[in-house]
């Protein structure tokens, strides 16, 4: 009888683990780019991250200059002024009899001093100091109604029961969470003497007011 003659068909090759599959064979080229975007991207992050910080510390420090000086001034525009000519020139302006510190010791600086003729709460004239200890002090008047005046130049101060006397005059106490104030109102003018100095600084400052005299003007 005839050898009925096999053939066998050879096992499919296994594939080898330590060969790369297909599918993870990329190009060279695509690895350098992956790489490059991550480093990027952790650029750009550090980059934010850097402006943020910096942003954050420019702004605290801007907020610490801003509180830490008298009446909200940065350092460089907390200067001593000259405020007589300015004083002469508004009383003779003034609806009223403008007053001005006589007598102030020489360790009270003046650093601001403003008249406006027509502003929102009247004729309004300012005079701004800092004691000898550097804390603020000011002078403020105006014939507008006293009701909107006073709390806007004390920063929401409070009328209290209590008065001060200073000379021959009863002012009343304002307290506030910025400003405690001195408050003499008149017939045709209000009078504060406002700060963050303490009360007897306060009424020292106000036992010092006068009313500024003008020359008579003459025509010629």
């Amino acid at each position: 009888m005839a050898k009925e003659e096999v053939t066998e068909a050879a096992p499919a090759a296994e594939a080898d683990p330590s060969e790369p599959r297909p599918e993870d064979q990329r190009p060279a080229a695509a690895d350098g780019d992956d790489a490059r975007a991550r480093r990027l991207k952790r650029l750009r992050l550090q980059s934010v991250q850097n402006m943020v910080i910096s942003t954050a510390l420019i702004t605290l420090g801007t907020l610490a200059v801003y509180f830490l000086t008298p009446n909200g001034e940065t350092e460089q525009q907390v200067r001593s002024v000259e405020y007589e000519v300015a004083s002469a020139t508004a009383a003779r302006a003034a609806p009223y009899p403008l007053v001005v510190p006589e007598g102030l010791a020489g360790d009270w600086r003046a650093t601001s001093v403003r008249y406006e003729p027509q502003g929102e709460y009247g004729a309004t004239w300012r005079l701004g100091f800092l004691d000898p200890d550097e804390r603020y002090a000011a002078l403020a008047q105006s014939d507008g109604e006293p009701a909107d005046f006073v709390p806007s130049v004390t920063q929401n101060a409070a009328e209290t029961d209590r008065t001060e006397r200073v000379g021959d005059q009863e002012w009343t106490v304002w307290e506030g969470p910025k400003y405690d104030a001195l408050v003499l109102t008149e017939p045709e003018v209000t009078t504060v003497v406002m700060g963050t100095a303490p009360l007897g600084q306060l009424a020292k400052l106000a036992g010092t007011l006068e009313v500024r005299e003008t020359e008579p003007t003459t025509e010629g």
